[in-house]
């Protein structure tokens, strides 16, 4: 999401690789009831609908912007909420539980070598409602920049790791990954840079610079490259890792649509292809890693604020899509097992 402009950035079909975009051919409304008490929020209404041979569950509804999601070895997925300004768990019968309270506006978010989850903050972002979607169109009155935060999901504190590298202020962080060294990259929106940081706050420092608000960030199976995605020159680019923290000085422009889609959050499959959230698509398109679309997946009602996807299940064949001017979050089975990220909890 970027605050500069107030426009958001981040963050199976039949089996996924083969589907495009159909009406749907088949619905049926599953409803559930599940009691609120304390921060946990009940969801009322799942929705499963089969598109194209692939089955699209609506796990639930009314999240105030969901991003970052992350599932869990228990079932569950974790998601920032970057309007409620909350950590999340969607338990698998749909019910919503509040982790932790973040505050500004949480938008990425991994599990650490030490099982806390760090949350990328951009600072926090106005929204309103246009044509029935929720959207940012500016920074926060309160926004006081961006950060990285630890969230313990025992307890529920959060706790500030980085503000600053060393005299710059971080302007809004967007997402993050942990590579196999247990250091993470993470990218400001604003600013067009890429940093990587130690988790115990140690260290921080640029890895890389020159991108055009760049938006998912995600590593390759053999941890060789560094993928990002720039959400307004519609390019998906990586560099080579070259050591622990370090990237090579130029990107490379894996795939472009010069500027006809604006791209957000993305993850890695076990083939190597970076699944990316499509905005203009209202879902997630595959780009092998030679820079092919080989796949698309579409969400069953329109959202142009479809932003993230990541991989859980019990074979990681299981893909969950935050759409997020519905505030509803999906799951859908992947033609392959999605890649399991270097921790999880």
């Amino acid at each position: 999401m970027s605050p500069a402009t107030g426009q958001h950035v981040s963050g199976g079909v039949g089996q996924p690789t083969l589907r495009s975009s159909r009406t749907a051919i088949g619905a049926r409304r599953r409803v559930t009831r599940c009691a609120a008490a304390g921060t946990r929020r009940a969801t009322t209404v799942g929705i499963r609908i089969r598109k194209g041979g692939a089955t699209i569950d609506e796990l639930t509804r009314r999240l105030e912007f969901p991003e970052g999601p992350i599932a869990m070895y228990d079932g569950s997925v974790l998601v920032v909420e970057i309007e409620g300004g909350t950590l999340t768990r969607v338990s698998p019968d749909g019910t919503r539980t509040v982790v932790g309270q973040c505050g500004g506006g949480p938008n990425g978010a991994a599990i650490g070598p030490d099982g806390h989850v760090y949350v990328c903050n951009d600072g926090g972002l106005g929204f309103t409602t246009i044509d029935g979607i929720r959207q940012p169109f500016e920074l926060s009155a309160d926004n006081k920049g961006g950060s990285i935060q630890r969230v313990d999901l025992t307890t529920g504190v959060v706790e500030t790791v980085y503000t600053h590298c060393g005299d710059t202020p971080i302007l809004s962080g967007n997402d993050i990954v942990f590579d196999t060294d247990g250091g993470f990259y993470f990218n400001d929106t604003v600013a067009g840079v890429v940093y990587y940081g130690r988790p115990d706050g140690s260290s921080i420092h640029v890895a890389a610079t020159g991108v055009q608000i760049p938006n998912g960030l995600g590593l390759s199976p053999d941890q060789a490259r560094l993928y990002a995605s720039e959400t307004y020159t519609g390019r998906i680019v990586y560099w080579d890792v070259t050591g622990v923290g370090n990237l090579s000085e130029s990107f490379v422009e894996l795939y472009s649509t010069e500027g006809r889609h604006d791209w957000d959050g993305l993850a890695i499959d076990s083939e190597g292809n970076v699944c990316a959230a499509d905005l203009q698509g209202s879902g997630v398109t595959v780009i092998s890693p030679e820079g092919v679309v080989v796949g698309k997946v579409t969400v069953p009602e329109h959202d142009p604020f479809v932003t993230n996807i990541c991989f859980g299940g019990p074979d990681m064949r299981t893909a969950f899509i935050t759409s997020s001017g519905l505030g509803r979050l999906y799951s859908t089975e992947w033609h392959c097992p999605g890649l399991r990220l270097n921790y999880n909890a």
